[in-house]
């Protein structure tokens, strides 16, 4: 079965996952996706196989160079699709040989994917592509992954030439709300450091990722006939707005690229007795990041001096830049860029203008940078994949298994 047969039939899972549940998984979809890959892995002949109640399943590729000393290296995918847009009933199609021009993906609904609005689609030119019908996502974010992964794992089966030691595998739940490596068992795992199989276009090498943080701010207002209000009403609604005018403008989302962190209103919900403010702080730099949250505590008392015991603050971090945890050990990116290189991948380490779980995977003694899975425009019905990426995936985990091997 090749990488894109895999992918194909992986999509067809719904598994979008949902952080209202409180659960883990926090959709029955993701332990049915998990239980159909228990039994490929097992028809497969892997050893170790172990699918836990919370949805993580693991397997072991024994090695085969004789060298007892070889380091375990392991490669992570995770189940779930985003929240943020249905992965039920994807019906992906393949474009052959992309032309360059505007893609329908859906004419009845005048959906178009278009490079005028998407220009990263001119860089695969007569590729195929793997395209959604305009009604969902496409979950390359990570089927793409574990489609990767799992078909690396039965080339090196079917060539025994290839040295290399143990290879780890595993599939977590959750990722797309930030808990898909909470109840990672990294001791259970085993390995001497891994690789998630998450990030996006063809090259891409990342183990620099955001600090993060959720704010949620509420604001305590008193609701009073308007006819009657003057100096008795309190509008949380126009307080909470007063508040949220004070953050920098030109520091959020659509205004940052590259290293420049943001403060991001992702929700606003309130009446005049009660307002709340949700926002997401990100920042690749850790003094930054501190700072950021300081900026917010100081907006609140700024607030509550105004209007006295009006406001309060929620602050919870979320992740770390795992940066910190990867430089001492530097060689998990020299082995991923010189696999990327021999199969004629020129290598392009950015940071990550997100989260991953590698980093709290790093953070718990698992050093996990992030390599590209193939695809672009996550999260909604633009996504699309390359298959000669994705097969270009797949042979820099069979390359890394490779060059860990000869150690």
């Amino acid at each position: 079965m090749t990488v894109v047969d895999r992918f194909l039939q992986y999509v067809k899972f719904d598994t979008q996952s949902d952080e209202a549940t409180n659960l883990t998984p926090s959709t029955p979809g993701q332990m049915v996706f998990a239980q159909h890959l228990e039994k490929e892995l097992q028809s497969m002949g892997l050893k170790d196989i172990s699918l836990d109640e919370n949805g993580y399943l693991m397997a072991t590729l024994p090695g085969n160079n004789g060298k007892e000393n070889t380091p375990t290296v392991g490669f992570i995918a995770h189940l779930d699709t985003s929240p943020d847009m249905s992965g039920r009933h994807v019906s992906p199609r393949i474009v052959e040989k992309y032309d360059g021009s505007d893609i329908t993906l859906n004419a009845n609904k005048g959906i178009i994917l278009s490079p005028s609005e998407f220009p990263e689609l001119k860089n695969y030119i007569g590729q195929d592509l793997i395209v959604t019908d305009g009604n969902t996502l496409l979950g390359a974010d990570d089927k793409a992954g574990i489609a990767e992964i799992i078909t690396a794992v039965d080339y090196l089966q079917k060539h025994p030439e290839i040295k290399h030691g143990d290879i780890r595998i595993a599939f977590n739940p959750d990722e797309e709300i930030g808990l898909g490596a909470h109840k990672f068992d990294v001791e259970r795992f085993g390995a001497d450091w891994g690789y998630t199989m998450d990030g996006g276009e063809i090259g891409e090498l990342e183990y620099e990722n955001f600090n993060a943080a959720v704010a949620k701010v509420t604001f305590k207002g008193r609701n009073v006939h308007p006819g009657y209000a003057k100096h008795k009403m309190l509008n949380s609604i126009r307080i909470a707005h007063q508040f949220a005018i004070m953050l920098p403008r030109w520091e959020t989302p659509e205004h940052t690229e590259g290293y420049e962190g943001f403060y991001h209103l992702i929700s606003s919900e309130g009446t005049v007795e009660e307002t709340t403010l949700t926002y997401i702080i990100r920042d690749h730099d850790r003094d930054r990041f501190e700072r950021r949250k300081k900026e917010l505590e100081h907006l609140a008392r700024k607030i509550n001096n105004e209007f006295p015991g009006c406001v309060s603050l929620e602050l919870k971090d979320q992740y770390y830049n795992m940066r910190e945890k990867i430089e001492p050990v530097m060689h998990v990116i020299e082995t991923a860029e010189q696999a990327m290189r021999n199969v004629d991948i020129v290598p392009k380490v950015v940071p990550i203008r997100g989260g991953t779980d590698g980093a709290q995977l790093s953070f718990k003694g698992l050093p996990c940078p992030n390599i590209f899975a193939g695809g672009l425009n996550f999260h909604g019905r633009f996504e699309f994949v390359p298959i000669p990426s994705m097969e270009k995936a797949t042979e820099v985990i069979v390359e890394i298994a490779r060059l860990v091997g000869e150690r």
